[in-house]
C-alpha cells in the first residue's frame, strides 16, 4: 500500500523560505510530484521529478524560486522554496504517478497536505 506523507509546511514572512519533505513507502514511482491548493480555488501543479532525477518539472509561478529534488535511498521527494510570496499561500501535496503529468487526474496516490502560510 502506498503511503505518501509531507511535512515541513508553517507560517512564514514574505522572501522567506521554507523546505517540504515527502516520504514515500510502498514501492518506487516514476513521477514524484507536488501539487497546491489555496482556499477556493483547483488545485494546481507546483513540480515534479522522475525517479532517475534527470528531469525535473516546474510551474511558471515558481519557477527559478523553487527547487525540486529527491533522495531515493530515502525514497524522499524535497521542495525547496524560497523567496515565498503571499500568493504561495496553500496547502501542498505530495503525489506519485506512472509518468510525467501536470495534471492531477494522472496521480493515483496523494499525501496528506501540509500547509503553507505566506504572510506580507
Amino acid at each position: 500500500q502506498v503511503q505518501l506523507v509531507e511535512s515541513g509546511g508553517g507560517l512564514v514572512q514574505a522572501g522567506d523560505s521554507l523546505r517540504l519533505s515527502c516520504a514515500a513507502s510502498g514501492g518506487t514511482f516514476s513521477m514524484y510530484s507536488w501539487f497546491r491548493q489555496a482556499p477556493g480555488k483547483e488545485r494546481e501543479f507546483v513540480a515534479g521529478i522522475n525517479w532517475s532525477g534527470g528531469s525535473t518539472y516546474y510551474a511558471d509561478s515558481v519557477k527559478g524560486r523553487f527547487t525540486i529534488s529527491r533522495d531515493n535511498a530515502k525514497n524522499t521527494v524535497y521542495l525547496q522554496m524560497n523567496s515565498l510570496k503571499p500568493e504561495d499561500t496553500a496547502v501542498y501535496y505530495c503525489a506519485v504517478g506512472p509518468y510525467a503529468s501536470r495534471r492531477v487526474t494522472d496521480y493515483g496516490s496523494w499525501g496528506q497536505g501540509t500547509q503553507v502560510t505566506v504572510s506580507s
